[in-house]
């Protein structure tokens, strides 16, 4: 990761919309935080990469999608090229459309999506939208000093030290209880820049690893439905949004769908899926903590999970249930992480048996499988 600007140096942002009105909105709601700034308000693509190429000491560029002379995604690749450190989050309303495209442009190096609300009264009045853009910018510049909306006020990720934990998986595997079966499934927990970091480490289990994979990613509906068909292409595994009262097959990869929890249930010797719209935990819904909570519950110490990348805390408590019941937790390490709350939050509360980069994600679970104990 590149280096953090001092926190006493505002973060500068960037607006691009071709919306005058809709750019207004946006500054009025960054203008009153002491930590950011907007510094350009320009109305297409091509006036941003001008702008960028003027004005190279630019954080984060909030990016539109549609616009007139150049669109977002035309865009995004010029301005990453400018400025490979520069922290592109795009700005659409939730479309089908828009969230093939927004997920596209992560796949093209935008850090993060905010979806937008459809009208500019709409945006005037949404304190959610506020909350979702305000917590992300700080989030992809390391401000976590700062609660966003995903970060529990309890949280203590922002004051704890953090520690190197980097363990390679080349050493002797074992989890937190000292025990190491072989997993009857894998959990895998995410957030900010969870999408690209899902794609790199599910491309890399070999589709003979017939465990389940159960995810969640904190993203809206729409965007669950074309991030499953992204993972479900890039890992060549059967990948589907969680239907409620679904039985769990060998190798196939269930994603929570937006606004929604998804846990596990056995039902005689089935466990099924099972989906709730119970109130939001550590902000989000759907919630890493009840898939994990409900996992420990029956699986006990076969279960393997893993939190990526990701803004707040969620995860942590789900994954000392996991830890407790004698399963497995591992952790994206600081360097390879878009945002290290997630993983720093697990990994600081001593609940991993290893942290690791991104890329070797994939090899520790591939290893941990094979060597485990039947």
């Amino acid at each position: 990761m590149s280096a953090r600007r001092p926190d006493a140096a505002p973060i500068r942002i960037m607006l691009v919309d071709d919306s005058a009105v809709i750019r207004g909105l946006i500054n009025r709601m960054i203008t009153p935080e002491p930590d950011m700034e907007v510094v350009a308000s320009v109305a297409d693509g091509q006036r941003a990469i001008d702008q960028l190429t003027k004005d190279p000491s630019i954080d984060v560029i909030v990016l539109d999608i549609e616009m007139p002379v150049m669109d977002g995604l035309t865009a995004l690749p010029e301005l990453i090229r400018l400025k490979k450190d520069v922290k592109v989050v795009m700005a659409s309303t939730l479309t089908l459309e828009n969230a093939e495209i927004s997920m596209k442009a992560m796949e093209l190096g935008a850090i993060d999506y905010v979806p937008k609300p459809t009208s500019t009264r709409e945006i005037g009045g949404a304190s959610d939208f506020k909350q979702d853009l305000l917590g992300k910018v700080r989030a992809v510049c390391g401000r976590t000093d700062v609660p966003g909306p995903e970060q529990s006020s309890t949280s203590s990720i922002s004051a704890a030290p953090k520690r190197k934990l980097y363990r390679d998986s080349s050493v002797d595997l074992r989890s937190a209880t000292g025990t190491h079966r072989k997993p009857q499934v894998i959990a895998i927990g995410s957030s900010t820049g969870g999408p690209q970091a899902l794609m790199e480490v599910l491309k890399n289990i070999p589709l003979s690893h017939r465990q389940p994979i159960v995810i969640t990613q904190h993203m809206p509906p729409t965007f669950t439905t074309i991030l499953a068909k992204h993972i479900k292409e890039s890992s060549g595994r059967p990948c589907s949004e969680g239907r409620d009262g679904e039985p769990m097959a060998p190798g196939h990869i269930y994603l929570a769908p937006g606004d929604f929890h998804m846990t596990i249930e056995a039902r005689g010797a089935t466990n099924v899926i099972r989906l709730n719209q119970d109130p939001p935990e550590n902000f989000c819904r759907p919630a890493v903590d009840p898939m994990f909570r409900s996992l420990a519950k029956i699986f006990g110490n076969r279960v393997l999970s893993v939190i990526l990348t990701g803004m707040g805390s969620d995860g942590c408590k789900g994954a000392n249930d996991i830890v407790s019941a004698g399963g497995t937790v591992i952790a994206q390490d600081e360097e390879s992480s878009v945002v290290w709350g997630m993983p720093g939050a697990v990994a600081t509360a001593g609940l991993c048996s290893a942290v690791v980069p991104l890329k070797q994600v994939a090899n520790y679970i591939n290893d941990f499988i094979s060597k485990g104990m039947p």
